[in-house]
């Protein structure tokens, strides 16, 4: 798409939000939001053909990371809606006595949200959800790594919505910088912190806010106290589902040392029991990713790094085999990537200080998890930061409706879902209306009686 399409673009929804904001209340809002549903419900077939298509995923796996999200996210917005958007109540203080306070959500105008390619349906179509309860009007930029997705995508939107509410924007790296160049008023933006900081320059010449969901990797620890069986079906699970194309998913596995080949074993049993059918792995989503993910298996062993199950993978089919790793190092890069792929290595350890200390010198991780009991969980929450933090589980920290999703420093900035992304796309404006204020009587001339109103005053509040 052209800059100048792009700016037409753009400029079809800007022109209508002051319009919007006055006109589009909790009962249209309800209307899109049912809308929506109702395309994603009657086109289920066709997204799962799509995931399909572009990433070779399970109906099953289709179904609960990409179809799910959506639908969950879009009933708890139609749910809370009335609340999130009831102006709130605040309290005077001592020196606004006689006034009346409120914070009104207002929307933020017009939207970009750009979606990652890992889970390229849900991650397009969950923030759309949010931008639309606050009342804004979106371009949603689908990847273009998925493209069939990204073709379903724009079908659908374009068959539902008006495209000045919104509109969907298909291309590569050009469309995204023609985007990025415009004066959007909220930029949602899920994909690696490479691209999180370009996006965040881009939108520093408009001043335009942004939520970045990023990534980075994400650290297990487990206990000396932790159930092995459990914490190998979680892991196995979190680590392998999407075949590891998950931007919280498991990256490596802190052991202690005395149960780390007994846990090795449970792990390589819960991997064959779970993903030994032909298709229940997903592919990894292109020839590139495949090559870089593959070679990160290549280095770690040409390192002296042990495969202790996996290794394998078929270029033309771009499938890779769950592979757990032993005997990684710092200089591998396997060590040094994010690893975003069906990959996991297990790292033994002694010293659990030593391993809370590696884990702060790093970037923030988006999620961190922990296997055991209460003292290590509270021990790792308290000396560690992190976007979010699961407790003898993975990946359902992106599930929660009542918890906000984000990260941290280089994992993230700003949180999304539920009244998180609510928040997100709306601007809280407060509002103040005086009743009985006493405030005239400090104004000027500052006389006498002035100064000394003036002295009680600030007593009596400091």
């Amino acid at each position: 798409m052209a800059a100048r399409d792009l700016s037409e673009f753009f400029a079809a929804q800007a022109a209508l939000v002051p319009a919007r904001r006055a006109s589009f209340g909790r009962a249209e809002r309800l209307a899109a939001l049912e809308a929506l549903r109702g395309a994603v419900e009657g086109a289920r077939g066709e997204i799962t053909a799509a995931l399909e298509s572009d990433f070779g995923k399970h109906p099953v796996e289709t179904l609960l990371s990409e179809i799910l999200p959506v639908l969950s996210e879009i009933a708890h917005a139609r749910r809370h809606l009335r609340r999130w958007m009831r102006p709130r109540r605040v309290a005077p203080s001592l020196a606004m006595l006689g006034s009346r306070a409120r914070i009104v959500p207002q929307p933020k105008g017009v939207a970009l949200v750009i979606a990652p390619w890992n889970y390229p349906f849900s991650l397009a179509l969950g923030p759309l959800v949010s931008a639309l309860a606050a009342g804004c009007s979106v371009i949603v930029k689908p990847s273009e790594q998925t493209p069939v997705t990204s073709a379903l995508i724009a079908r659908l939107i374009g068959a539902t919505f008006p495209p000045d509410l919104v509109a969907v924007a298909e291309g590569g790296a050009d469309v995204s910088t023609g985007l990025l160049s415009l004066p959007f008023d909220h930029i949602f933006f899920t994909g690696s912190p490479a691209v999180g900081r370009i996006v965040m320059a881009a939108a520093a010449k408009h001043l335009t806010p942004v939520t970045l969901e990023l990534g980075g990797k994400s650290p297990v620890i487990l206990g000396t106290d932790s159930d092995l069986a459990g914490a190998a079906r979680w892991i196995a699970w979190g680590r392998f589902f999407n075949a590891g194309q998950t931007c919280v998913a498991p990256d490596h596995v802190y052991v202690p040392a005395g149960i780390a080949e007994a846990f090795a074993d449970r792990l390589k049993e819960e991997v064959a029991r779970m993903w030994s059918a032909p298709d229940a792995l997903a592919k990894i989503v292109s020839d590139r990713h495949w090559r870089r993910v593959k070679g990160l298996i290549d280095d770690a062993r040409a390192m002296g790094a042990t495969v202790v199950t996996g290794g394998q993978g078929d270029a033309a089919s771009r499938s890779l085999a769950p592979t757990i790793l032993t005997g990684t190092t710092g200089d591998m890069e396997v060590t040094r990537e994010e690893i975003f792929g069906p990959v996991l290595p297990l790292i033994p350890y002694d010293d659990l200080g030593a391993v809370i200390a590696g884990i702060n010198a790093g970037p923030r991780p988006l999620a961190l998890y922990v296997f055991g009991g209460q003292a290590l969980a509270d021990r790792v929450m308290r000396e560690t930061s992190s976007g979010s933090v699961g407790v003898n589980l993975t990946l359902l920290t992106f599930a929660h409706a009542n918890l906000p999703f984000g990260g941290i420093g280089n994992s993230g900035l700003g949180a999304g879902h539920g009244e998180a992304g609510f928040r997100a796309f709306s601007h809280d404006k407060p509002v103040l209306t005086n009743r009985f204020l006493a405030m005239p009587m400090l104004f000027p001339p500052y006389g006498a009686r002035v100064k000394r109103l003036a002295a009680l005053v600030t007593r009596l509040s400091g």
